[in-house]
């Protein structure tokens, strides 16, 4: 007898509720613990005797949602005595190119150090005057070589490295992913504080990982480098796979989306073109005064795997285009797991630049910063399309890919 429609609805509902439910069940099963978590229930063993400084930020919180400095000062088993704030602050109160200053904590009474914009031996100072063992490292990165974060990791290595101090990297999941590294590495000449050294513009690595190749690759010499390593990360997870809560690492990153679309976008920070800052979506919704529909048909037309593009109108409340209402499109990935967010961003601007006449490269020619050497922009003005575009970058990522296999830490 044939089944009533009724029945096999109810069949294909049960069977997706059990696929659900046994997906649901793996993730308790491997359920991620952060560097932190793991630190915490060892009793902070690993800071045993120490007096710890810690470079955080709002990002820095257990999965309850509070921040791990408010845990680490209450506890009597860590000496926390210091805390070192990168770009936006450690409270997270400042803008893009800004900071919160020195100033004592009103919540723990910590003396709040500026690392903003030091490096070297000046960052160095700034640990010896702390008075510090150890400096720790907890913060949220985003997966973008230009993501100031991982530079700020980077320059605390070297400068404890100079002070003589500890360095322990408490580790986070990158929230895009890290299946692989995309797009241009950054040539040492173009070396700026959006990319000290020569990485992929999205590195497809944790911040644990990171430091440990910054540590064998790139410092002058090696700091005595510990990492805790999270449990319950797979490599091919994106945030919401953690559980975690999403704290935006800085004030225009307002979701796990904006970072999935980052590593592409933030190039029109190099244009004349508005990146949707000073909007809902920034990074998600670009444009200026007199582009049209145009954009997003030709962007369309390419059929880019993953994503989908719709003409749209907004007026930023500041940074570019500041309370004028311009065109252009937003940016609507559709499937996560085929979309490449860099090929999309070169993509962009080869489309704008056809189909817009005002397209320009911002005068102190900043995307040669982004993308790490003139290639993008050169071969864009030559007017080459995407495809030649990513092809010129194939041999430095491939070394690039060899030399960050050796310090991957999970599968």
């Amino acid at each position: 007898m044939r089944p009533s429609r009724r029945a096999v609805i109810t069949t294909a509902t049960a069977a997706a509720v059990s696929v659900t439910s046994t997906a649901s069940a793996a993730r308790r099963r491997r359920r991620l613990r952060t560097g932190f978590e793991r630190l915490a229930q060892d009793g902070y063993s690993l800071l045993d005797s120490q007096k710890v400084g810690i470079v955080t930020n709002p990002t820095g919180i257990t999965r309850d949602a509070r921040h791990i400095v408010d845990v680490m000062h209450a506890d009597t088993r860590v000496d926390l005595t210091a805390v070192f704030g990168p770009e936006h602050g450690f409270r997270g109160t400042a803008q893009a190119g800004g900071s919160e200053g020195r100033y004592d904590d009103p919540a723990t009474g910590l003396t709040v150090y500026d690392t903003y914009l030091k490096s070297g031996r000046a960052l160095a100072d700034v640990f010896t005057a702390s008075g510090v063992d150890t400096v720790v490292f907890d913060i949220q990165d985003v997966g973008a070589r230009f993501y100031t974060y991982i530079w700020t990791l980077y320059d605390c290595m070297e400068a404890a490295r100079l002070a003589g101090k500890r360095f322990v990297v408490l580790d986070r999941p990158n929230p895009v992913t890290g299946r692989a590294a995309l797009g241009p590495v950054l040539h040492k000449e173009f070396a700026t504080f959006v990319g000290r050294q020569p990485v992929s513009q999205a590195h497809g690595m944790t911040v644990a990982e990171l430091a440990r190749l910054f540590n064998e690759e790139f410092l002058t010499e090696a700091v005595p480098l510990e990492t805790v390593t999270m449990s319950g990360w797979r490599r091919s997870d994106f945030y919401d796979a953690s559980g975690l809560p999403w704290v935006p690492p800085s004030p225009n990153m307002p979701t796990p989306e904006t970072a999935l679309v980052y590593s592409g976008t933030c190039l029109f920070e190099g244009t004349n073109l508005s990146e949707g800052r000073g909007t809902t979506r920034p990074f998600e919704l670009l444009g200026a005064e007199g582009v049209d529909r145009r954009w997003a048909a030709a962007a369309n037309e390419l059929a880019l795997p993953g994503v989908r593009f719709r003409e749209a109108y907004f007026a930023p409340t500041f940074s570019k285009f500041q309370g004028k209402t311009i065109g252009g499109v937003q940016v609507h990935v559709h499937d996560r797991d085929a979309f490449d967010p860099v090929r999309t961003g070169i993509a962009l601007l080869v489309t704008a630049k056809q189909v817009w006449s005002g397209f320009a490269w911002r005068p102190d020619n900043w995307i040669d910063k982004l993308t790490g050497s003139t290639r993008v922009r050169t071969m864009i003005d030559a007017g080459a399309d995407t495809d030649e575009v990513v092809a010129g970058w194939r041999g430095d990522l491939a070394a690039f890919r060899r030399t960050r296999r050796k310090y991957l830490l999970y599968r």
